[in-house]
């Protein structure tokens, strides 16, 4: 009987450790082959055709012409398509909506993180694979980022603020209230050492970059947009603290001084820059300070902001703000500022991101620096230029795919048929 006992065990622990390493040892990455008819490069500019992609779990392993299929492999037909890497949108609001009136009040957290759900989902299919998201109410995009990233919902990449820094009454402070309420936004913070004190606490709380807000702003009550808000020497400590601590650094900025703050400050990018002027963009080329505009929202705020119930004071500064936008960018691209691509998507409805390339060619970018600007150049600002950005041996398999040609017509990426993230198949239009 002890016999028997003992075998029992050993059976069973030998049953348990044979599962226990079956289980440990990795399954094999699922191989992929996409076959493009035609592939834009988007660092040469260069289209080269009938190119394979071998993709090996969520990496490319490696692109080419002429070679040879593994066996086994999951191939996919884009013989007919251009193929593209994901893009990137550097200025998204992707738990938020279009809603700047009083009635954005009622709309709790939980709420926009859900909210956050649904426009992440729309984001993605769109083509946008990677985001950086510049402002949340009570840290909805970290959660949203730990979502994605744990694939409970489907979304892009994120890089993420949480609550935007704000000086007391400022474009990023909630300013919808009377004074008995007492209402402050989660970013506010006035002053060196508050300043500190804020950024290490958004980075406490899991933020990927910090983000201030140096001058007044549009979409806001009671400030305006030429104003400067933070004072140099707060955004250097500000600055100061998210560098030494691997975060980097947005600025909303409208106004010409604000600006030439922000950059001299150290900050990585202006978000915006609706007042840029030939000192700012000096300053700017001077410290490598990326410009982020945001300039297809003008066409649908204008046209709908009437509609959604906007205040007669934010349409009021919209009309004056962003026709006043495109002649300073564009002077601003004319003098060759580093560009990055963002939309401020939550201004206009998400998922319409891609209207931004056509705006930034009426402006003065040809079709591939606008493409480049969603590509390489935002993978740059956001430090992510070994994983996204191109298509590449090595980086994460994040592609897109449109008919014609994007250098021709940039409008195409308006209507992506192809999304793929990290290897998996998010949208294709080009089944049959």
């Amino acid at each position: 009987m002890k016999i028997n006992r003992y075998l029992s065990v050993f059976i069973l622990s030998f049953s348990w450790i044979n599962f226990s390493w079956a289980q440990a040892v990795p399954a094999a990455a699922k191989i992929i082959v996409i076959r493009a008819g035609r592939l834009l490069d988007v660092k040469t500019g260069k289209t080269l055709t009938s190119q394979i992609i071998v993709i090996q779990g969520d990496k490319i392993a490696s692109v080419g012409s002429g070679a040879p299929v593994p066996d086994g492999a999951q191939e996919v037909d884009l013989s007919n398509a251009t193929v593209l890497p994901g893009l990137i949108d550097a200025h998204t609001h992707i738990t938020m909506t279009t809603n700047f009136g009083y009635s954005r009040l009622a709309i709790s957290v939980p709420r926009e993180a859900l909210n956050g759900a649904r426009n992440a989902r729309v984001t993605l299919d769109a083509g946008f694979t990677t985001i950086r998201n510049v402002g949340a109410s009570g840290f909805t995009d970290v959660a949203l980022r730990d979502a994605i990233n744990a694939g409970d919902v489907p979304g892009p990449r994120m890089l993420v603020s949480g609550p935007a820094l704000s000086i007391t009454g400022g474009h990023c402070d909630n300013n919808l209230l009377p004074f008995e309420s007492h209402v402050q936004s989660a970013g506010v913070a006035d002053g060196v050492e508050a300043v500190q004190h804020k950024t290490r606490e958004i980075i406490k709380y899991g933020a990927d970059l910090i983000k201030i807000c140096a001058t007044g702003g549009v979409l806001s009550h009671g400030d305006n947009p030429q104003a400067s808000q933070y004072t140099l020497d707060e955004m250097k400590a500000i600055v100061a603290d998210a560098h030494r601590l691997g975060r980097k650094v947005a600025a909303h900025a409208h106004g010409a001084e604000g600006i030439r703050w922000a950059s001299e400050a150290g900050v990585d990018s202006i978000e915006h820059g609706s007042y840029i002027d030939d000192a700012a963009i000096a300053v700017m080329k001077k410290n490598g300070t990326y410009l982020v505009p945001t300039l297809y929202l003008a066409d649908w705020f204008l046209e709908n902001a009437e509609k959604i119930g906007t205040p007669p004071e934010l349409i009021a500064k919209g009309r004056e703000v962003m026709p006043a936008a495109r002649k300073n960018v564009a002077r601003a691209f004319a003098a060759g500022v580093k560009v990055g691509f963002g939309t401020d998507a939550a201004v206009y409805p998400h998922g319409l991101n891609a209207h931004e390339f056509a705006v930034m060619v009426k402006l003065g970018l040809t079709p591939l620096q606008a493409i480049q600007a969603a590509t390489i150049n935002d993978a740059d600002l956001l430090g992510w230029s070994d994983k996204v950005g191109t298509i590449e041996a090595g980086k994460w398999a994040d592609i897109v795919a449109v008919d014609g040609d994007p250098l021709a017509d940039v409008t195409t990426l308006e209507r992506v048929k192809f999304v793929m993230k990290g290897g998996e198949m998010v949208k294709n239009l080009y089944v049959k």
